[in-house]
């Protein structure tokens, strides 16, 4: 039954509905000019301490009133929100400052659009999300782009060297957290190289090598048990500690990671949802397919207002987890939406379907990273939602940079 409401949700023509009558509608991905992104100089900083938590719930940040009241940034504004900083794999870390070029300054930029809402919790009464156990599915796109986040969170592949996922998985505002030293990604794969066999001529362990210089006769008992335990695994048919439709990752290490200003306290004077996204390098390419960005539409333009993510959600341990809802809210740079997610989803890169210009093929692009699960101030009170940062043309041209290294691939999207 799964399989087939996947299906359903994955091929179906995209009708509007408009008076209760089903009407095809022309949602297409319209593209854009993009400002430029043009780096200026380059410092090097002390190396980070490392030393922050990991939280995946941020509090009194910015909500829908809040934008709504906030100034549109001038050019100078942008320009030191958009500079970032670049954390290498040997700890070393740098800021690099931009200019922006031919960016378009909204005098409405920060309105909000309201739609119907209430007042919920990450997972809003019956749960609606999908846990993928489809080798069909799972190994295939647009599900096989999610990836797996050393420090709890998930991301999603744009490049073959580049993972786009939320800023708060790497740091807290004021340093970076403890797991992000030694960051890795971890890639989907159903099953492993030689199923858990060792190859013939494979290198003994420390353990055995030790065995055999101080009792040879105990090193021949260890290499029969080792034999044993794998006859078991073969005929159980998996690896321990895995289970059919489970997926078990290939670890890959993050060789840079790129995090705009703007996210950092005292910068913006608080963490800033609007810059909660970060890009990881990966130190070896992932030779499968990836999604690529767009910029985010209105509501309007979206087939039922609809988005779509998978992640790995923390209380549902080794699944992959796909949802889908309509969005509640807007405001310029986020979106306000209840779709159902727990802790471990964030960084999720959150995508849909449209037409290309002049074809008839649909293609699926990122819009949008999903923050997570944040309480926000609603006139006064504390409220919550599950929140996305948008993918404007600002971010696109800088998440676009972060990605080829120059602007001269980053003119459109």
């Amino acid at each position: 039954m799964e399989h087939m409401l996947l299906l359903f949700i994955f091929f179906i023509p995209i009708l509007g509905l408009s008076n209760g009558t089903e009407t095809e509608q022309d949602f297409t991905w319209h593209l854009k000019k993009i400002p430029q992104i043009v780096k200026e100089r380059t410092f090097s900083l002390d190396s980070p301490k490392f030393e922050a938590k990991t939280k995946l719930e941020l509090n009194s940040v910015c909500g829908i009133e809040c934008q709504r009241k906030l100034p549109v940034p001038s050019l100078s504004d942008l320009k030191n929100l958009l500079s970032y900083e670049t954390v290498f794999e040997n700890g070393t870390r740098t800021l690099t400052e931009v200019n922006v070029l031919g960016a378009v300054l909204d005098p409405a930029a920060n309105t909000t659009t309201r739609r119907p809402s209430r007042k919920k919790r990450q997972v809003y009464g019956t749960d609606s999300r999908f846990s993928i156990y489809d080798k069909r599915f799972m190994t295939n796109f647009p599900f096989n782009t999610a990836v797996k986040i050393s420090t709890g969170c998930s991301g999603i592949l744009v490049s073959p060297k580049h993972v786009l996922t939320a800023a708060h998985c790497l740091h807290n505002g004021k340093d970076y957290v403890k797991g992000s030293k030694r960051l890795r990604v971890g890639l989907m794969k159903t099953k492993s190289r030689g199923n858990g066999r060792k190859r013939k001529g494979a290198k003994r362990s420390r353990r055995e090598i030790s065995a055999a210089k101080e009792d040879p006769k105990a090193a021949t008992e260890l290499r029969r048990r080792s034999k044993g335990d794998e006859r078991k695994q073969r005929r159980s048919g998996r690896k321990q500690g895995t289970s059919d439709g489970m997926p078990s990752f290939q670890w890959t290490r993050v060789k840079s990671t790129h995090i705009p200003k703007g996210w950092f306290k005292g910068v913006s004077g608080d963490i800033a949802l609007d810059y909660d996204y970060a890009v990881l390098e990966l130190k070896r390419p992932h030779k499968r397919k990836y999604m690529e960005l767009g910029i985010s539409p209105t509501i309007k333009m979206m087939p039922g207002s609809m988005i779509h993510f998978s992640g790995f959600d923390n209380d549902r341990s080794g699944q992959l987890v796909y949802r889908f809802c309509s969005i509640s809210d807007e405001s310029n740079d986020l979106f306000y939406q209840y779709c159902d997610a727990e802790p471990g989803s964030t960084g999720s890169g959150i995508y849909l379907r449209l037409k290309e210009p002049n074809k008839k093929k649909w293609k699926r692009k990122i819009i949008a990273v999903y923050s997570g699960h944040q309480w926000v101030d609603i006139n006064g009170e504390q409220q919550d939602y599950n929140v996305a940062v948008r993918i404007t043309p600002l971010k696109y041209a800088q998440i676009c940079f972060w990605i080829h290294g120059n602007d001269e691939n980053c003119t459109q999207g």
